[in-house]
């Protein structure tokens, strides 16, 4: 494990070097990502200033659970969106044997090789986004705070098992661009208040393909108002993350060449 992590870091090292390269470029790719960024919470800013809200919650509240869900979406991308894309292309080129040669997973190989650096901007502005939204929030307790970094990591993990399941159909449907977007949309039901939605997409949300928990979930824990039945939701969380790995490798094993 300690041998692999110190490869990580050094492709770590790499990536960020290689992006320096042209550094105009890079500055100008983290400053596209934050613009985005900031778009994000400009609905809420726009709901609340027109005197409406989410039932529940204030202003601030909600940007801490949008900041959340940025702050694991852009963990999630800088350390796994590149799988999606890397595999993607090899698919498409029928060039995936040249990973498959490698003396080693050929996930854990594409992992390591492929840290995307272009997310860096959804971290910085989702952190600066946490801070200024705590400041006016505060956190309720040590104890939740404690839990809030319990349900982040998995919420981290359910966007970890997203970009492997991503990933995983690329070995079937080949020209499958649209995917992320398919899935964007279903992610969009983690950035909001679970309780605007009908008891129905609450419990989906929650269990099956647990959303809720990128945002909302942790979001109620660090303001101290986390229902107790929410730490059950974590269970499909970590599942889900090993169901993402586990058909990446599945999909794996039937790559049987060119276009899949």
């Amino acid at each position: 494990m300690k041998k692999y992590l110190i490869i990580y870091a050094e492709c770590i090292k790499t990536a960020i070097a290689r992006e320096l390269t042209y550094r105009l470029n890079f500055i100008l790719s983290l400053l596209i990502t934050l613009g985005f960024n900031i778009l994000f919470p400009l609905v809420t800013i726009l709901i609340y200033r027109a005197g409406a809200s989410f039932p529940g919650w204030n202003f601030y509240e909600v940007l801490l659970m949008q900041s959340v869900f940025t702050l694991s979406n852009g963990l999630a991308c800088i350390m796994f969106s590149g799988v999606l894309w890397t595999t993607m292309r090899h698919i498409r080129e029928g060039s995936f044997e040249i990973v498959l040669l490698r003396p080693v997973n050929p996930l854990l190989f594409l992992i390591v090789t492929n840290f995307d650096t272009g997310s860096a901007g959804l971290i910085i502005g989702g952190g600066a986004l946490f801070g200024f939204a705590l400041s006016n929030t505060g956190i309720a307790s040590s104890a939740a705070a404690f839990q809030f970094l319990l349900l982040f990591a998995a919420g981290f993990a359910v966007m970890a098992g997203m970009q492997m399941l991503m990933a995983a159909t690329s070995f079937k449907w080949v020209g499958n661009s649209r995917i992320p977007e398919i899935f964007d949309s279903i992610m969009t039901f983690g950035k909001y208040p679970a309780t605007i939605f009908p008891k129905a997409v609450q419990a989906v949300t929650a269990f099956i393909i647990p959303v809720a928990m990128i945002g909302f979930f942790p979001a109620s824990a660090i303001l101290g108002r986390l229902d107790p039945s929410a730490f059950f939701a974590v269970i499909p969380c970590f599942l889900f993350m090993i169901f993402g790995i586990w058909i990446y490798q599945y999909m794996v094993k039937l790559y049987e060449g060119v276009g899949g």
